[in-house]
């Protein structure tokens, strides 16, 4: 923007347009330091401590004293006169904004926000900080932020926007922009008009001009964010919104309490259609639920497990994120997959982003009940028999109420022993690739994780897995298991871009850390993120994020030398060149260099020592490891190596259905 604070002598001066902003040196401070509200930092006592005690811990690097400074500079308490940047900021303080996630740039707006007290966490690029937020807000609930600058920031932080639209995430995306008198003229990094480029991914978009305004405006966004079918929402501020001056009450329009600009009210459904609904499951011999992306944002967990057990019908999760089902439970169908094709009626339950006829595996012959918070989303790609309009939770405690109880004995036995079949082929497919001892096959690791995680001494239900990569999806993603609401927080969902799983890590691991929204309950405990390699080299910097705020994070990259989409045929003679790494490159030891911690791992029987020794440095000293496992791309050979490259158990997840 305009106008810095020059550390030269403390007072503001103005810049020109076209003159790259320089961040003054105490906003610089509380950004990078992370301020949160209260004066608190992600950077907490317990944090400090933890990193004190970690001191001699090969790897680690010291932070920056600076840190601590910002630590201890209490949030401002925004007055008149302000700038637009700062009124802005303070409508997303009352709307409770969780977190921004942020690089250098907009230094108007994200400095502003950072210095009322938002909880702030900066990292190496925009584009990995805006797969940060997405994770951050998949796996608590809350609406977070992120940000970039005009031109490269902004076009960086696009592959996290599509991402969050795929997954209907409510992230409010901040950008700066030209200035209103640069119109036009290609000024410096100014080139692109954004509104255009954003439109499609969307909920809601608006250019800021007029800082008057800007209070106005955050209401319309924050209406957006919190009301009806999430999405994200993009706002870019110009340099005459982000500068500009407010010197009395009279200059800020619509200056009104968050509840006098948006409602609490949600909608609930019609007594016919619900009549329908229950009619139709009535008639069904066998009926399913698909529970999604809706189920967890409306909080319904609950009522949908009480529906599904006073009715006696299974229930198969499918969405950005998993849990809000249990998979111990016995009406349970996520892992029966063998199943599906036999159910007659199927109950879509906050299913945003619909998958086409035929990724589901149900039969050609089901009917649809879709309950939808969007009438006029209701009846794309799929033929609907009931469309409810309706809060999911609203929905599912009427029909709760509604619906009679019911017995569906020989389905639910069918469901129970395609479960175990489906456990059985786990079984089987572990035990076939215990010969392969010239590297790890990523059965072995989706295998033991699943043994560490949830047979062992750690609670079941306490760790939180961000499910990544392609190749090893295919295997992991068989074994993964959710007992509580967003437990799993499915990266690759609908949209299948490489190189966002160490953001992603970055933006679960602060809500862990934190014990933010869903994750309350486990705020302190180590995640573990799994990928290829192909996306660390996308965001593997981010490591140093991680270790600077000493997030304990354990990074699983699947290691094969290629890019997941090489595989060769067994009738062609030559592999193409152009899918494949260097071989057995050591990310380990990068992971140390940005202050992490790194295990090489390249026999199979090195797997479950190394997590078990990235799990103790987690819980010991609150730092990330990457584990890096050494695989091979033959692996993927069906005919040399079976069972090869397996097909997809859940719709959307992992890109491409097969």
């Amino acid at each position: 923007m305009n106008k810095h604070d020059d550390p030269s002598d403390g007072a503001e001066s103005p810049l020109h347009a076209d003159t790259e902003p320089r961040p003054s040196r105490r906003n610089f401070l509380k950004a990078s330091g992370l301020l949160a509200a209260g004066g608190a930092t992600a950077l907490s006592a317990a944090t400090t401590a933890a990193a004190a005690a970690a001191k001699d811990t090969a790897g680690q690097l010291p932070l920056p004293k600076q840190f601590a400074a910002a630590a201890a500079t209490p949030p401002e308490v925004p007055k008149l006169p302000m700038n637009g940047a700062t009124l802005f900021a303070k409508a997303c303080k009352a709307e409770g904004l969780a977190a921004l996630f942020c690089c250098p740039g907009n230094y108007t707006v994200t400095h502003a926000m950072a210095a009322i007290g938002i909880p702030v966490y900066t990292g190496r690029d925009e584009r990995s900080m805006s797969h940060a937020a997405d994770a951050f807000t998949r796996v608590t609930g809350e609406v977070s932020a992120t940000s970039g600058t005009e031109g490269p920031g902004f076009t960086n932080l696009i592959s996290g926007l599509a991402n969050a639209k795929a997954a209907r995430t409510p992230i409010l995306f901040l950008s700066s922009n030209k200035s209103v008198r640069e119109e036009d003229t290609e000024a410096a990094i100014q080139l692109i008009e954004q509104q255009s480029v954003t439109a499609r991914l969307v909920k809601w978009q608006k250019r800021l001009v007029n800082p008057h305004r800007n209070h106005e405006y955050a209401a319309y966004a924050f209406r957006q964010l919190k009301t009806g079918v999430p999405s994200p929402v993009h706002l870019d501020f110009t340099a005459e919104a982000g500068d500009g001056k407010l010197n009395k009450p009279g200059d800020i329009v619509y200056n009104f309490d968050k509840s006098l600009y948006r409602t609490d009210a949600r909608p609930h459904p019609s007594p016919a259609h619900v009549a329908k609904a229950v009619a139709l499951l009535q008639s069904a011999k066998r009926p399913i639920i698909v529970s999604s992306t809706g189920v967890f944002y409306s909080k319904a967990w609950d009522a949908l497990r009480q529906f599904a057990e006073k009715t006696q019908i299974p229930v198969v999760e499918s969405g950005a994120m998993r849990g809000q089902f249990p998979d111990d439970h016995a009406l349970s169908a996520t892992c029966a997959p063998a199943a599906l094709a036999s159910a007659d009626v199927v109950m879509l339950v906050g299913q945003y982003c619909m998958p086409n006829i035929g990724e589901y595996a149900f039969g050609p012959d089901a009917h649809y009940i879709r309950i939808d918070m969007a009438a006029e989303d209701i009846g794309r790609n799929l033929p609907i028999a009931v469309g409810i309009v309706s809060d999911e939770k609203a929905a599912l405690e009427v029909l709760l109420r509604e619906a009679p109880a019911m017995r569906h004995d020989d389905w639910l036995a069918e469901i129970a022993a395609a479960r175990k079949a489906f456990e059985d082929e786990n079984d089987a497919i572990y035990k076939q690739v215990l010969g392969y001892k010239d590297a790890v096959h990523p059965a072995v690791i989706a295998k033991e994780l699943s043994d560490f995680l949830y047979h062992g001494a750690i609670p079941k239900e306490q760790t939180l897995i961000g499910s990544g990569g392609f190749g090893i999806a295919r295997y992991t993603r068989r074994w993964l298991r959710a007992y509580r609401p967003a437990q799993i927080m499915n990266g690759q969902y609908q949209f299948g871009t490489v190189g966002a799983d160490v953001g992603y890590a970055v933006g679960a691991g602060v809500a862990v850390k934190e014990g933010i929204g869903a994750q309350a309950a486990y705020k302190g405990h180590p995640t573990v993120t799994i990928m290829g390699d192909a996306s660390f080299g996308y965001s593997g910097m981010e490591i140093e994020t991680l270790a600077k705020l000493r997030i304990p994070a354990i990074i699983i990259v699947y290691n094969n030398n290629a890019w997941g989409t090489w595989y060769l045929q067994d009738d062609e003679p030559l592999v193409v060149p152009m899918h494949l790494f260097q071989e057995n490159i050591r990310y380990d030891k990068m992971a140390e260099a940005l202050g992490g911690h790194g295990i090489y791992v390249s026999k199979p029987e090195e797997f479950t020592p190394a997590l078990k020794k990235a799990w103790k440095t987690a819980v010991d000293t609150g730092m990330p490891t990457v584990i890096n496992v050494q695989g091979k791309k033959e692996y993927w050979q069906r005919e040399k190596f079976p069972p090869g490259f397996l097909g997809k158990i859940e719709p959307g997840v992992t890109s491409y259905y097969h």
